[in-house]
């Protein structure tokens, strides 16, 4: 989920220092995709986080993290680090704006170049006109105090947060990754996995878990497969897709963070694994530890399946882990790549 680096972190403490409304040492706060940096987040903020990484990140310096869904008292301001997705951030503007019903002030942030100004439109049309100030590329945009807030839109988007049918009957989110859609890279491996392999399996980065459902539904011999995905979000829907397109099957979601490790052995692994971390540039590093992590979770017998774009680089990776490694397809951009027999 997370969007904001830094530089918005930055910015953020200087609107609140110098010109947005202060907040005084005991005010209650919220902060929405929460995380930490430039001095943020201040003593007694609430903190919620649906990434699994940022969570741990947040945790080993110290901090609480709470519950996204959970009941909480009334706020005097709750701040929205904003993600990329535009129906994820109104989502949680209409969290922010039910944690302030009482007259709190909502307080936004977002980079220039990823939707600063969609933020400033959404919360204008929520809360009325709004203030706000450039910084470090960032824009942050605040209500004013006591505003009124347009109950039908804040219900719509929170409405948002459900999980939805999309093509081919499967449940998915908004705000997950291609969330609306079957990714074609994902149908690009599941097309070319093998009916017979057998065997304990997992889906690292399993989102809505397209994957794992079809090496469910084309494998008879696998299971079970443990489905382990960062963003807690995902989890729901990929439980009913589970429920609802491998009944009977045994699986097991878990919210956890795949750079970290792995807790089981298995002898199929298959993986689509994220390349950006809340911003556009490439960061093959992440598929890089989710290499890494699926080697080192690998029975000696065990193999590696797993689908990229064609640029990144994680032949040299896989070599130096694996003694087996081919390319089985390339198409459409993206290759499918099989490894086996790890060192």
């Amino acid at each position: 989920m997370s969007g904001i680096g830094d530089a918005g972190l930055a910015a953020l403490a200087h609107a609140l220092d110098e010109a947005a409304p202060a907040l005084p040492a005991d005010a209650r706060v919220a902060l929405l995709n929460a995380r930490a940096g430039a001095g943020l987040p201040r003593p007694g903020w609430r903190l919620e986080q649906d990434d699994a990484a940022v969570v741990a990140r947040l945790r080993a310096a110290g901090l609480a993290v709470a519950a996204p869904d959970g009941a909480v008292a009334e706020c005097d301001a709750a701040i929205v680090l904003a993600p990329r997705s535009r129906d994820l951030c109104r989502i949680l503007l209409a969290r922010a704006a039910a944690l302030t019903a009482g007259g709190g002030r909502i307080v936004a942030v977002a980079g220039n170049q990823a939707g600063a100004g969609a933020l400033r439109t959404d919360l204008t049309a929520l809360a009325g006109p709004v203030s706000g100030l450039s910084k470090h590329r960032c824009r942050i945009v605040w209500s004013a105090p006591g505003a009124p807030r347009d109950a039908g839109l804040q219900a719509r988007w929170a409405g948002l947060d459900v999980p939805v049918r999309i093509e081919g009957g499967w449940w998915s989110r908004p705000g997950l990754f291609a969330w609306d859609r079957i990714d074609a890279g994902s149908a690009l491996l599941a097309a070319h996995l093998p009916a017979d392999l057998a065997g304990a399996a997992a889906d690292l980065g399993a989102g809505f878990g397209f994957l794992a459902v079809s090496l469910l539904r084309r494998c008879p011999g696998i299971g079970p497969v443990d489905l382990f995905e960062a963003d807690r979000r995902a989890l729901a829907p990929a439980r009913r897709n589970l429920e609802t397109l491998a009944p009977g099957r045994e699986a097991r979601l878990h919210w956890h963070d795949v750079t970290a490790g792995l807790p089981g052995r298995y002898r199929v692994i298959v993986s689509n694994p994220p390349f950006h971390a809340g911003d556009r540039a490439d960061r093959p590093e992440l598929g890089q530890a989710f290499i890494a992590a699926a080697a080192a979770a690998l029975a000696p017998d065990g193999s590696l399946w797993l689908v990229a774009n064609r640029h990144l680089p994680y032949e040299a990776t896989l070599a130096a882990r694996f003694r087996q490694v081919r390319t089985l397809v390339q198409a459409g951009g993206y290759k499918v790549l099989v490894a086996g027999d790890r060192r």
